[in-house]
């Protein structure tokens, strides 16, 4: 993912392996969006979701998940998540979303 997203011209300034990395991370690294997987271990991405919405407000949390449910959906946005993205969307959908996000154009789709 990450050298995809290099390839779109972003700065991938950090990764993590589980929740509380990503807490981290961002707590460290204070990026303008963060690309969070749900199913993580240690602390999944729901909780660290709230975290990083306390502690880091500014940054946009988009969620990948591989679950197509609104339930999840709703748990993640409900997290502070800007946008739920399924991992079998499009990567160009994924591109649109995270634009959209940085407030670089195109609307979400969907």
């Amino acid at each position: 993912m990450a050298s995809l997203l290099q390839n779109e011209n972003w700065n991938v300034c950090g990764e993590a392996e589980n929740g509380r990395q990503a807490i981290e991370q961002v707590l460290a690294l204070k990026p303008d969006l963060v690309l969070m997987d749900l199913s993580m271990p240690v602390m999944g991405g729901v909780e660290a979701t709230k975290q990083i919405r306390r502690l880091a407000p500014s940054t946009k949390i988009v969620v990948l998940s591989m679950h197509n449910s609104q339930e999840i959906e709703a748990q993640a946005k409900g997290a502070g998540a800007e946008a739920y993205v399924n991992k079998s969307t499009p990567f160009e959908d994924l591109i649109r979303v995270i634009r959209q996000m940085l407030g670089r154009n195109q609307p979400i789709p969907g």
